[in-house]
């Protein structure tokens, strides 16, 4: 199924209904980006998902924990107390570290398939009230409250600059682009 029929599919058949309107939007992208984050790595070796560019690059191993970090950050602000066990790698965007040993790919792929639906139900469930509590994020910007519910946007925006950034990489590093096959089965 590709890009389009994916899309026309989601309009055509009932989807999964937050508690919370505020979250009409997001659910839709969460599971797009899910779709997305399993494409974009397909076929990716272990070998490549370490390469930097010259050096200048952070690489895929770096980019996927960064992914699961927000991921994991959504479900702790949504009350999910499970902990990403490779956290000390990816925290906070933290900068890439030659020194480090990362988890593989794979690794990283599994802890993708443990928090992934537990996030997305909570997403499901959450109400106005709580998607309205403050999380300060120490910002500071007026015009953005600092709450749940921008915090969960963020993490949104993040993981969708996160698979752009994994989509280049794969065309650098000489793979086919993304091909848009959605795994309709795949509720999260």
């Amino acid at each position: 199924m590709n890009f389009i029929q994916f899309t026309n599919n989601i309009k055509l058949h009932k989807m999964d209904t937050p508690k919370s309107q505020k979250l009409d939007i997001i659910i839709p992208a969460f599971r797009g980006h899910s779709q997305n984050f399993l494409m974009v790595l397909e076929g990716v070796s272990e070998e490549d998902a370490l390469k930097r560019i010259e050096s200048r690059t952070n690489h895929i191993v770096w980019m996927v924990g960064n992914f699961l970090d927000m991921r994991y950050a959504m479900g702790n602000v949504l009350g999910i107390e499970e902990k990403f066990e490779f956290k000390e790698y990816f925290s906070e965007g933290k900068a890439l570290d030659e020194s480090f040993k990362y988890p593989t790919l794979q690794q990283l792929k599994d802890s993708f398939h443990k928090i992934s639906p537990l996030v997305y139900q909570k997403l499901l469930e959450v109400s106005d009230e709580d998607l309205n509590k403050d999380f300060p994020m120490g910002m500071n910007i007026e015009f953005f409250p600092e709450n749940v519910l921008n915090f969960v946007g963020m993490c949104i925006g993040r993981e969708d600059y996160l698979c752009g950034q994994i989509g280049l990489m794969r065309r650098i590093l000489n793979y086919e682009g993304m091909k848009y096959d959605f795994d309709e089965n795949m509720k999260y």
